[in-house]
This record gives structure tokens, C-alpha cells and sequence, in this order.
């Protein structure tokens, strides 16, 4: 598989993209002449440079308004290409990127564009050099990749093609079942793009809100699919244009788009059988069904102070670590560890980020081939030392650097807590309070980062991402999406912080980057479940009596039920399939906060609520701290 990407896809300049992109591992690049003319240096300077990185140019882009123009504008156009060539000659690339006119003065007809390109091949092949013809979605009189086949298949020169782009062709929804018929020999480059569904104008649309394959919601993969079919086993190049991109880190970014290509293409290869395109054999997409453990780093006074808050869950201590010193409490299947040692990933994760979630646990089919798969995604490997005879988990960096492990039944990872641990006996009568498991894990970042982790997260498990949705809280919005897997039984929540007055952006801020900021347990019955926390010491978030006031009307609750809710400080949901509960935690330390759910056939995650639950916080922050708003 051959791998592009756009110099005007992230950000930099030329040198700092070049190196980026090689970084990440890409095969060539396209140059876009606005990167190429604000370098100040000459044509060979950069093919020298790019061929340095190990890359090649696979494309020269774009020469604008050319087919179709009445004269002097027509003699004009083949002057422009003339010394587009020149520059191309001298850069070592081949390939030139034509895009459908939008120029007010073009003059419509296949015939006549196919024309021009006969005679732009002509002069072309004098040079050794070849033409790529794409449609916009916006041209002026050809906005279809099947229009653009067939002025490229009249001008029937060898030195012109067509060059295919996903985003203009699913944006106007274009049926891909007609790409299947266009010879492999006349496709001379595919460009990828994926989007959100937004109701815009298409070149708004285009020019800022493109991201990697993957990341939005345009059906790429069918795209590509179609391009397999053909035989097509040339470059794969991404071109994305993107406002956030623009402003972010060129390696983060390349790696993205990396990440994205071989995700594509190993599902294509799946989908698509006999596809051309050479693809790295991979796992497939890993199926986990939970969360296995979640494990904080702590001092010894924290580590007391979240044993007194467990307790207050109805957790009791379980066992201890053979060698470090790490407990574990437990409550139904829900295991928490709390990491004390003075060396060790988790004490460096506690010196950078304070007392918090280090690490986190996940449940797969196969530990092995999680790490396999990740890895092929760019994913960083995590490996730490371990005592003799204990487990060696396998493990990547996850968000805000923390790890992720990986724990299967098919190898002796499947006893963990009898291997690595020793039982305890727990004498201090907690009371269990029917909590089960853990429903989901909120992960806090800043906004520029949910699509890389959003990517990551649905490339290596068999997930999906819902809808984003819009958090209000007093000091801004926050941006929250969902990924979970078919059953639910894996779900993490991403929400994206756009500055640091709300309380997500505080977090961010007080723990010196991205990392969990919230759990939430599952309870059959929330009021049994509040009534024996209660009696274990436990104080839930004070919500306003207002609220309550409001969803009285707003769902016609009786009486009994509202005076339970009103009683506890329990938040209520309904939608069309069921309802849902809420109770939360005051925070602890710097935001962090837990939650316990009620789900009776509900799907969501209570958005409606969170303004209250963010305003009740805000009302427990300390005076000296209290966030803007």
C-alpha cells in the first residue's frame, strides 16, 4: 500500500510537514503549490529535501481554471501549464492535479473540455509527464466524478486521467457503483476525505471541516471499496483541509492520518475480496466486553482518603499486590486499584498529574493481538518491569499518556487477581451497595484532540462513535461523544474542552493534561443503592430543588417517585426507549468525580442534566478556586 498525504493537511512549515510526514511513516506527499511558493527556496531545493525524508511526490496540486475557456483565456491556460510543468520537472514529480473550472467565464461541453485535454496530454508527454483531471463538488459545469470520466475517457490521451477524491463525490452523495467500471490504467491518483454530517455549503464544508477517514461520517469505506474493485493499486493520498488541523501538532496530526489509511484498508481488504492494493495483515478490529480494573495512583494520605470513599460505595478491600503496593477493592465486577509504589509508571503518572485514574484495564478476546493490532496503528507499546512469577500485561499509552491494558481468558491473564494478588480479609463490615459494574468511563481532553482519540479508539476496537452533542456549562460548551461497542458493555465517554473557565477545562488545567475525570457504576435499583451508600458515610452531590421542580412537569412524574428523587438527589432521564438515573459524588481533588446509573432500557448518557450536575459542582469549589463564570 502506497501512502500520501497533502502537505496542506497539517500544519507547519514545508520542512517541519516533510518531516512529519516521513516520521509517520508515509510513502510520499503531495505538494500544494501554497506550501511550495511561501518556502523560500527553489524547486530543486525541495525535491532534494523530500527525496532526503525517504519520500516522493506523488502529486503537484492544483492548476486551477483550465478547460473550457474562451480565448485569450484558453491560450493563457496551456502558458499557466507550461510552467507548472517547468516547476514539476524540477521538483522530480510526474503527476499534475487539474480541478474542474469554477471561472464565471468557462464555457460548458464535454467535447470541448476533452478537447483541451487531449491537447494539455500532448504537451504533457513531450515532458514525460502525466495530468490528473478531478471534479470538484462546487465546478462550475462539471461537479461529477462521472462527468470528469467522461471528458477523460473522449480526450483519450495516455498522459490524462482522472484523479478521484472521496469528499467530492460522497458529499453530493454520488453513487460509487460507478466508479467500479473505470479502468485501474486511467485512475492516476485517489485522495481521501472523510466529514461530518453538516447542512452547508459544500466548498465552506470542504475547505474547514475535512478530517481523516474515519473520523466522520461519510461512508469512505464503501468509497474505497469501489476503487478496490477496479484493480487500483496506486497511492492512497489524504487531503484534508481542516481549521483545527491547521493549529495542531504536524506529528500528531501525520500520525492520524497514518493511523486512518491502514484502518481503511484493512477493512476494505475485509470487505472488498480480492482488492489489489497491497494491505498489512493485521488483527481485525478487537472485541472487548468492559472494563476489567481501573487503577489510581496516590500517596499514602490519598490512598486513605479514596479507601474511605470506596467504602462509602460499598467497596471492600480485596487483595493486595505480591510485590508493589497496590490494593485492590471490589464491589460485584468492578475492580479499583489504588497504586502507592515510589517507583514505576504509576508514581511518575502521580508526580506529572497528581492523585487520579493511571491506568485502566480492558477486557478483549485476546491480549496479544489488541497490542499487534494497535501497534500496526501507531499506537505506543507500554511495558514496565514485573516480579518473578508475575503476569506480564500486555499494554499501550492511552489518552493524556496514560496505559491501557489488556486482559484475556485464553492465556493465564485470565487469573490476574489469583496470580499478582493475595486475598485479604476485609473486617471493618462494609455494607455492599448493589453496584455492578461500571457502566462507563469519562475521559476529559482538550477539544483539538477527541478526533486522534476518537480515531484511536474505534481503528483498534469493534466500536462506534455516536452523535457528538453539546454540554453547556456556565463558562462554555463542551463538546462530548460516545464510543461503545454493540452491546454496550464497553463504553467511554470524550469530552473535549474548548477552554479551561468550564469545569472539564479546569480539570485539564489543575491535572496538567487529558485523563479520566469521571466514573460511573451500574445499580439495579439507584435507591437501594443510595440508601446503603448513605449508611456507609456517604454525601451526594447537592442538586438545586429547582431542578426538580422542572422535571416534575416536564415528564409528569408522581409523587412518590419525584419525592425519591428530590430525597436523594437523584437525576432523572426519560426518552423514547426508557429512563435513566443519576447520582454523583461531590469532586474529589482536582475534578474528579464518580457516578452512579440506573439504566431501564435508556441508551444515552443523561445529557440534559448535565448543566445541573456542572452548576451543583461548581457550587462545591472551593472559594480561592472557583472557576470563572
Amino acid at each position: 500500500m502506497k501512502t500520501s498525504i497533502a502537505t496542506v493537511t497539517i500544519s507547519g512549515t514545508l520542512t517541519e510537514k516533510l518531516q512529519a510526514i516521513a516520521a509517520a511513516g508515509f510513502d510520499g506527499v503531495e505538494i500544494f503549490e501554497n506550501d511550495f511558493l511561501a518556502f523560500d527556496g527553489s524547486p530543486r531545493e525541495v525535491g532534494r529535501m523530500v527525496r532526503d525524508a525517504g519520500l516522493q511526490i506523488t502529486l503537484f496540486q492544483p492548476f486551477r481554471d483550465f478547460e473550457g475557456m474562451p480565448e485569450p483565456q484558453r491560450s493563457r491556460t496551456f502558458d499557466r501549464a507550461e510552467r507548472k510543468f517547468d516547476i514539476m520537472q524540477e521538483l522530480g514529480t510526474d503527476l499534475m492535479l487539474v480541478c474542474s473550472n469554477v471561472s464565471p467565464l468557462s464555457l460548458g461541453g464535454i467535447d470541448r473540455a476533452a478537447e483541451d485535454f487531449r491537447d494539455l496530454g500532448d504537451r504533457a508527454a513531450k515532458r514525460g509527464l502525466r495530468v490528473g483531471y478531478e471534479a470538484l463538488a462546487w465546478g462550475r459545469h462539471i461537479s461529477d466524478h462521472r462527468d470528469a470520466w467522461e471528458i477523460v475517457r473522449r480526450a483519450d490521451h495516455p498522459s490524462i486521467g482522472l484523479i478521484l477524491d472521496s469528499f467530492h463525490t460522497l458529499a453530493r452523495k454520488i453513487d460509487v457503483a460507478s466508479i467500479r467500471a473505470i479502468p485501474k490504467d486511467k485512475i492516476f491518483i485517489v485522495q481521501l476525505a472523510d466529514a461530518p454530517l453538516i447542512g452547508m455549503d459544500l466548498l465552506h464544508w470542504s475547505r474547514h471541516y475535512r478530517n481523516m477517514p474515519g473520523q466522520g461520517d461519510l461512508p469512505v469505506v464503501d468509497f474505497m471499496r469501489a476503487v478496490a474493485a477496479t484493480g487500483y493499486d496506486g497511492p492512497l493520498s489524504l487531503e484534508i483541509f481542516n481549521d483545527q488541523f491547521r493549529g495542531g501538532s504536524p506529528k500528531a496530526i501525520a500520525i492520524d492520518g497514518k493511523r486512518s489509511l491502514v484502518a481503511l484498508m484493512d477493512r476494505v481488504r475485509r470487505e472488498e475480496p480480492g482488492t489489489r492494493i497491497a494491505v498489512p495483515e493485521i488483527p481485525d478490529r478487537i472485541r472487548s466486553d468492559g472494563v476489567e480494573f481501573i487503577e489510581f495512583a496516590a500517596n499514602e494520605h490519598e490512598a486513605a482518603e479514596l479507601g474511605t470513599l470506596f467504602r462509602s460505595f460499598g467497596f471492600a478491600r480485596a487483595a493486595k499486590h505480591r510485590s508493589k503496593d497496590v490494593t485492590l477493592w471490589r464491589q460485584g465486577e468492578i475492580n479499583l486499584l489504588i497504586n502507592t509504589e515510589r517507583e514505576g509508571f504509576a508514581h511518575s503518572a502521580y508526580l506529572m498529574h497528581g492523585a487520579g485514574v493511571c491506568a485502566v484495564g480492558l477486557r478483549v478476546e485476546d491480549a496479544g493481538a489488541t497490542v499487534a493490532r494497535a501497534r500496526a496503528l501507531g499506537a505506543e507499546p507500554f511495558e514496565q518491569a514485573v516480579g518473578p512469577g508475575e503476569l506480564k500485561i500486555p499494554a499501550i499509552r492511552g489518552v493524556g499518556g496514560g496505559v491501557m491494558h489488556f486482559i484475556d481468558t485464553k492465556s493465564d491473564l485470565g487469573r490476574l487477581w489469583e496470580i499478582d494478588f493475595e486475598p485479604v480479609k476485609d473486617d471493618t463490615g462494609t455494607a455492599d451497595a448493589g453496584l455492578t459494574a461500571i457502566d462507563h468511563v469519562a475521559q476529559t481532553m482538550n477539544y483539538e484532540e477527541m478526533l486522534t482519540w476518537i480515531l484511536f479508539y474505534t481503528s483498534i476496537f469493534a466500536t462506534h462513535k455516536t452523535p457528538m452533542v453539546d454540554i453547556v456549562d456556565p463558562a462554555g460548551l463542551v463538546r462530548s461523544q460516545v464510543i461503545e461497542n454493540a452491546d454496550g458493555s464497553l463504553r467511554l465517554t470524550l469530552n473535549g474542552a474548548e477552554n479551561h473557565r468550564t469545569l472539564a477545562g479546569r480539570f485539564i488545567a489543575e491535572s496538567f493534561g487529558s485523563a479520566v475525570q469521571h466514573l460511573a457504576f451500574s445499580s439495579s435499583d439507584i435507591f437501594k443503592t443510595v440508601a446503603a451508600m448513605k449508611r456507609n458515610g456517604f454525601t451526594p452531590l447537592t442538586i438545586s430543588q429547582n431542578y426538580y421542580d422542572d422535571i416534575e412537569a416536564r415528564f409528569g412524574l408522581g409523587p412518590d417517585l419525584l419525592d425519591a428523587l428530590r430525597a436523594h438527589n437523584i437525576l432523572y432521564d426519560r426518552d423514547a426507549e426508557g429512563e435513566y438515573f443519576q447520582l454523583y459524588s461531590p469532586n474529589y481533588g482536582e475534578g474528579f468525580f464518580f457516578e452512579v446509573v440506573q439504566r431501564r432500557k435508556y441508551n444515552g448518557y443523561g445529557a440534559p442534566n448535565a448543566p445541573f450536575r456542572i452548576a451543583a459542582q461548581k457550587r462545591g469549589i472551593r472559594p480561592k478556586d472557583r472557576v470563572e463564570i
